[in-house]
């Protein structure tokens, strides 16, 4: 089944971007909890060597895509930007991020909006660098977000994409597919009340062209300098595009 007809609730005909907000406002008050655990603290890894590959860029102006509750905004901010936006069609998401960016008292520096990020408000050319982490493949149509972001990126400017990935070799590969598709299912389950976020979580992350199948996609989309790095086994992968 390809990327954009896999959906967190099967038996519901709301489209999928609809559906992933749904989702999301499910399970947002257990979100980060839930990232930690499940990965072992590993996510915060890969968010810090994501941002520290921008550090040569030195990016004024950035956006966050799929901000969700502004972890990856928040750890740009050691790249001192002058100003963050961070994107997300989940409110109650959006409502968590705002209120950790209000404790470290950055509402000067980040400011998030609620968007779809296949549709975004801004201008051609206005980011220096443009960021998304695990949500390119929630997108209701890949491609579509991608060409997005390869439009508001400034010529020159940068796009960068963590996202999972498959590990290469066979037998971390069947580990890594047993843990994610029996027992992140069950766990997340069991602490966010969801019945279908984590099985979704799997099913997306199976169907997502990663690698250079996704290199691939970034410079269909405009994007010329490209290169990927994958994380950890290969269970993440950070993608790095310039425009």
């Amino acid at each position: 089944m390809s990327l954009e007809n896999i959906t967190p609730y099967k038996d519901s005909s709301l489209e999928k971007k609809t559906q992933i907000a749904k989702m999301f406002n499910n399970i947002a008050w257990r979100y980060d909890f839930l990232n930690h655990f499940l990965s072992f603290g590993t996510d915060r890894y890969w968010r810090s060597k994501a941002i520290n590959l921008l550090k040569k860029e030195n990016p004024k102006l950035i956006l966050d895509i799929a901000t969700g509750t502004a972890d990856l905004a928040l750890e740009a901010m050691k790249l001192n930007p002058e100003k963050i936006y961070g994107v997300d069609i989940s409110t109650d998401m959006l409502a968590i991020g705002r209120e950790k960016i209000k404790k470290r008292n950055l509402t000067d520096k980040i400011e998030l909006l609620e968007g779809d990020s296949e549709a975004l408000i801004f201008e051609d050319n206005k980011f220096d660098a443009v960021t998304v982490s695990f949500g390119v493949r929630n997108f209701q149509n890949l491609e579509k977000g991608i060409k997005e972001i390869h439009r508001v990126t400034k010529v020159g400017g940068t796009a960068m994409i963590l996202e999972f990935s498959q590990p290469s070799n066979k037998l971390i590969r069947t580990l890594y597919t047993f843990y994610s598709s029996k027992i992140t299912p069950r766990i997340g389950k069991a602490i966010s009340k969801d019945d279908a976020a984590y099985a979704y979580l799997h099913e997306s992350v199976s169907a997502f062209p990663y690698g250079e199948n996704f290199i691939a996609i970034l410079k269909k989309a405009g994007f010329k300098e490209t290169k990927f790095i994958p994380m950890t086994f290969g269970v993440a992968t950070i993608y790095l595009a310039k425009k």
